[in-house]
């Protein structure tokens, strides 16, 4: 526990230390916010991606394929990894040339508020609002994803290593901002990837070999199929029927409207190497994600030859990356020095994304809701003294909510990913494509996406059978459709908004 103990805080330690140099760079709130526009094609791509994949790429996603095999986690993969590409292709380079075209917008809300001359600020407020309301719950899932670890590795109370690890994240982040981010990402996504390999070979190893694991797979009812889902409490399986197939992979129309990935986007310094970003970003999510399935049903393996112990119900199935890991840690130094990596490859999976939603939804409060909605005028010192504060207020609510250790990472990561996806990303998609969309139209669609998204989790969904849908799907359309009819019964946007649309089409073709 040394080694692994040694480990984790040298990592933690060169986190902070990234964060003060990168804090050094940053002379304004653009700055801060978006690390003056200046982020490279690796960086971009894996700051990205790290972003992307929070606590759920380490602990739900194998956490999911351990209890019920390969369906659900798969086609959830299949649909990210469609979904991460599609982004990349159609999305990136527009909103990285429109946000900047557009009175330079360096938030998501600024660029609505900008991109339809909402003069009132009304979308800026709104888009605000809703960051708020889903970025907490999900910064949330990854305190709680670190509690679980630490509390897991050394016997210490949930609820103190949760604060410590938050308290961690904040430092780095509220000192260096966006840059420090971005490069911690970077970093962070090495880690996982050194993690998410270690497991696989020692996993594969200590359950007999890879046939072994294929063998104890294929004895488990549907465990190993793509249209049958397997019940560990019964031992049989039920159908996965067309519908939640594509119920599930729905979760790639999620990337369009997650603030800190588009972020990314609008920070990029040279669009003419979107196309290699792509590239990488695609690529390590393929696999990533490929060997995060893998990793649960090697852990059912172990677990079914008594190497780690059974793990029922979601919570308990989360921690199968960390049993692994701890089993890992009992061969020696050298194997719980890698046992102390693959730790540290969940706690960046966590920060990754945590503190990139901490600095949306900070610029969100001290750009959007004061400077910009409430026209609080303030200095450029007081403006980044009020990005800290307000990061601060944040991560405190983030604590509270995940004060319950039992809480899944899998389901609150799902739930603000639906939010997102529903009311950002019709918005985006229409904002860059569709000229005769209005703010009105814009408006409908950021609260009919954000209404319809809780009407459905809580109010429909709980119906079972046919209506048992994502319910990013139902809202995300819903949204759309109401972008559509509002914009069409509604004047069309004004000259100035129309000849600034042409303008962005031919920077595109240049």
């Amino acid at each position: 526990m040394v080694c692994i103990l040694i480990t984790i805080v040298a990592y933690l330690i060169m986190m902070v230390t990234i964060g003060l140099v990168c804090s050094k760079k940053n002379n304004n709130v653009g700055d801060f916010y978006l690390g003056g526009r200046k982020l490279g094609p690796l960086v971009t791509a894996m700051s990205a991606e790290a972003s992307d994949m929070s606590s759920w790429l380490l602990m739900g996603l194998p956490g999911v394929a351990y209890l019920s095999g390969v369906a659900d986690a798969g086609w959830t993969a299949i649909g990210l990894a469609i979904g991460t590409y599609l982004n990349w292709l159609i999305v990136a380079k527009r909103l990285r040339v429109y946000s900047h075209t557009c009175r330079n917008s360096i938030t998501i809300p600024d660029f609505f508020s900008n991109r339809y001359r909402d003069d009132k600020h009304i979308l800026m407020g709104i888009a605000a609002f809703i960051i708020l309301i889903f970025f907490v719950p999900y910064t949330a899932s990854g305190f709680a994803a670190c509690g679980k670890l630490f509390q897991s590795l050394f016997g210490i109370d949930y609820h103190v290593v949760m604060v410590l690890s938050a308290v961690v994240i904040i430092i780095y982040t509220s000192i260096g901002g966006f840059l420090a981010a971005s490069t911690t990402d970077l970093i962070q996504s090495i880690v996982m990837t050194v993690a998410l390999l270690l497991l696989v070979g020692f996993g594969i190893s200590t359950a007999g070999g890879l046939d072994a694991v294929v063998e104890n797979a294929k004895s488990l009812s549907g465990y190993l199929s793509l249209t049958k889902l397997h019940d560990a409490a019964t031992g049989s399986s039920t159908n996965y029927s067309f519908l939640s197939i594509v119920s599930t992979m729905a979760w790639g129309l999620g990337y369009f409207g997650m603030p800190h990935i588009l972020l990314r986007f609008m920070a990029i310094e040279d669009t003419r190497k979107i196309k290699t970003s792509r590239r990488i970003a695609s690529i390590w999510v393929v696999i990533s994600m490929g060997v995060a399935i893998l990793i649960g049903v090697i852990g059912n393996t172990l677990s079914a030859h008594g190497n780690i112990a059974q793990l029922e119900g979601s919570s308990q199935a989360e921690t199968v990356v960390i049993k692994i890991a701890t089993l890992m840690s009992e061969n020696g130094i050298v194997a719980a020095l890698f046992a102390g990596l693959i730790f540290a490859g969940i706690l960046a999976c966590t920060m990754s994304t945590s503190d990139s939603q901490l600095l949306a939804a900070s610029s969100s409060m001290s750009e959007n809701l004061l400077r910009g909605v409430f026209r609080v005028n303030l200095s450029a010192k007081a403006s980044m003294l009020a990005a800290r504060v307000v990061l601060l207020v944040i991560a405190a609510l983030s604590v509270i909510i995940a004060w319950n250790p039992d809480s899944s990472v899998f389901q609150i990561v799902s739930f603000a990913w639906a939010g997102f996806g529903a009311t950002f990303g019709p918005v985006m998609l229409t904002a860059l494509f569709w000229k005769r969309s209005n703010k009105w139209g814009a408006l409908a669609g950021l609260i009919a996406g954000g209404v319809m998204v809780f009407v459905w989790k809580f109010l429909v969904r709980p119906l079972g059978g046919a209506w048992n849908i994502y319910e990013l799907l139902p809202a995300f359309l819903v949204a759309l459709a109401a972008i559509v009819i509002v914009s069409l019964l509604t004047a069309a946007p004004e000259q100035e908004v129309q000849d600034e649309f042409e303008e962005v089409k031919q920077k595109m073709r240049a």
